[in-house]
C-alpha cells in the first residue's frame, strides 16, 4: 500500500486528490493551518482531516512513499524541512498527476479563460459516451463526485493552469503535464502578480505550444489573436488544428446548434461557450469519438458550477452566477447574458477579489468590459484589498479604469444587498460575477426575486 503524506491538505485540488488516494486505496495523512467547507467535512467523511491545524514535523517519517506539496504552503514549512532532512520525494499535484499518468494519452486543457467550461464540456461527453478516462478539473462538476480521478484507465483531461506549480517550483503547472493533446483557449493577461510583465505571461503559453510532441496535437482558438499568432508562429513538428465558435442561433432566448445533422438545442449560451463547446468537440474527436456522439451528449450538459450558471428564472427574469474575475471573462459573460436577452434589461454586479483586480496599476485592462450591462455595480471588500497590502480604490477611479461614468460601487456587502432587494426585475436579469462570495452575502433573499 502507497503512504502519502500532504501538506496544505485543505485546497480545493488538494483535499480532491487526497481523498481520490483514498479511493484508490492508499493510504492518505495531511496537514493544514486551516481548512474551510467543503474540504473539512468531506476530508473528515474519508477519515484524514488532519486532528488538529497546523504543521506537525512529526508526521514526517520514512514510512512515506512521497510527499504532495500545496501551493499554499511556504518553503520554510517545518513539515517540508523535515521531509528534505529524511531525503523522502516531494511532489507538487502537478509532478504527482504525471507521475501517476506516464503511460496514459494526456490532454491539456489550457487558456486565460474557458479551462474549466471546456474540460467540463470534454467530461460530460466522454461519461455520457461511456469512455473510460481519467481527469483533473478546477471545480465541482456535476455527476462527478471528485474534480480528481486517478485510475488505469488509457487517457487523462487535465486542466491546465499558467499558475505556479509550489512554492519550491515557479513554473506553471501546465508544463509538468507534458501533453499530447494541448488545447489552448485564449491569452488576456492574468496572474498579474506572478506575471507583471504581459510578454512574460504569453511566453508561458507560447513554450507549452512548442512542448507538443511531434506525434501530437494542438487545438487552438483562432478567434483570439494572440492565441492564433502563437501557434501559427510555432515551429512545433505536431498537427495544429483550428478552431472558431461553432455556428448557432438564438431563438427566444434559446441557442441552437446549426449542424450536419441538423438543429441541436443547447442549454448553455455566449459566443465564449460556442468557442469552448467547438474546441471540447475538437478534442472528442482526437479521443476517437463521432460528431454524432458528441452532438448526442451535448444536448443534456448543463454547464460548469459557477460558469454561467442559472440560480433562479421566471418568464420574464432570470439570476446568473459567474465565477468571471479577470477582464477577457468578465466581459464574455456580460456580453453573453445581454446577447441572449437583449430585450431586458441587464444589472451587472462584479466583485474584484484578486491580486490583479484590486491592483490599481491593473485597472486599464477592465476598459470597456462593463459595457454591455444596462447597470454597472462593482463590489469591493476592504478586507480582501488589506490582506493583498494593497490600496482600496474609490468610485471615481474605477469609473475611470472601466471608462463607465454611471460606475456604481458598493464597499459593503449588506447594503449591495439591500440595494439589490430594492430593484425591481421586471423584465430584468441579474448577473453575479466573482471568484469570490461577496464576502458571505446571503442571497436567499435575492433569489426570492427570481421565483
Amino acid at each position: 500500500m502507497k503512504n502519502y503524506h500532504f501538506i496544505a491538505i485543505g485546497g480545493a485540488v488538494m483535499h480532491n486528490l487526497a481523498l481520490a488516494q483514498v479511493q484508490k486505496g492508499y493510504k492518505v495523512t495531511g496537514s493544514d493551518d486551516e481548512i474551510y467547507e467543503p474540504s473539512k467535512t468531506r476530508l473528515g467523511k474519508a477519515g484524514i482531516l488532519p486532528e488538529a491545524f497546523g504543521w506537525f514535523p512529526e508526521k514526517i517519517h520514512e514510512g512515506l512513499d512521497g510527499i504532495i506539496l500545496g501551493m499554499h504552503a511556504r518553503i520554510d514549512n517545518p513539515e517540508l524541512v523535515k521531509a528534505k532532512e529524511l531525503g523522502i520525494p516531494v511532489y507538487s499535484f502537478p509532478e504527482f498527476i504525471y507521475n501517476q499518468s506516464k503511460n496514459k494519452k494526456r490532454v491539456v486543457i489550457a487558456g486565460s479563460h474557458g479551462k474549466t467550461s471546456i474540460t467540463s464540456i470534454i467530461l460530460h461527453v466522454l461519461k455520457d459516451q461511456g469512455v473510460d478516462f481519467d481527469y483533473l478539473v478546477g471545480a465541482q462538476i456535476e455527476g462527478f463526485d471528485l474534480m480528481v480521478r486517478l485510475s488505469d484507465a488509457p487517457v487523462i483531461i487535465i486542466e491546465g493552469d499558467e499558475y505556479l506549480t509550489s512554492p519550491l517550483d515557479r513554473r506553471p503547472k501546465f508544463f509538468h503535464y507534458q501533453h499530447d493533446i494541448a488545447l489552448l483557449s485564449g491569452i488576456a493577461w492574468d496572474h498579474f502578480n506572478v506575471f507583471p510583465d504581459f510578454d512574460e505571461y504569453k511566453n508561458q503559453f507560447r513554450q507549452l505550444i512548442d512542448m507538443t510532441p511531434e506525434d501530437g496535437e494542438l487545438i487552438y482558438c483562432e478567434a483570439d489573436p494572440l492565441v492564433k499568432e502563437e501557434a501559427e508562429s510555432s515551429e512545433m513538428k505536431g498537427k495544429k488544428n483550428p478552431y472558431q465558435a461553432h455556428p448557432a442561433e438564438i431563438r427566444n432566448g434559446k441557442t441552437v446548434l446549426m449542424t450536419s445533422q441538423g438543429e441541436i438545442p443547447i442549454h448553455i449560451f455566449g459566443e465564449h461557450n460556442l468557442q469552448n463547446l467547438l474546441g471540447a468537440k475538437k478534442v472528442c474527436e482526437a479521443l476517437g469519438l463521432t460528431e454524432g456522439q458528441f452532438y448526442d451528449s451535448i444536448q443534456s450538459f448543463k454547464g460548469a458550477a459557477k460558469r454561467m450558471e442559472l440560480i433562479k428564472a421566471k418568464e420574464d427574469r432570470a439570476l446568473y452566477r459567474d465565477f468571471a474575475h479577470a477582464p477577457s471573462k468578465l466581459k464574455a459573460t456580460a456580453n453573453a447574458v445581454k446577447s441572449q436577452f437583449p430585450d431586458r434589461h441587464l444589472i451587472a454586479v462584479q466583485e474584484l477579489h484578486t491580486y490583479s483586480s484590486l491592483n490599481k496599476d491593473f485597472l486599464p485592462n477592465y476598459e470597456g468590459t462593463m459595457d454591455s450591462p444596462n447597470e454597472a455595480i462593482i463590489y469591493l471588500n476592504p478586507h480582501a484589498a488589506a490582506m493583498k497590502r494593497l490600496e482600496l480604490m474609490d468610485e471615481e477611479t474605477l469609473r475611470i479604469g472601466f471608462k463607465r461614468k454611471d460606475l456604481k460601487l458598493f464597499t459593503d456587502s449588506q447594503a449591495l444587498k439591500s440595494y439589490l432587494l430594492e430593484k425591481d426585475y421586471t423584465n430584468t436579469n441579474l448577473l453575479l460575477m466573482s471568484s469570490g462570495n461577496y464576502d458571505n452575502m446571503d442571497l436567499e433573499g435575492i433569489k426570492a426575486k427570481f421565483e
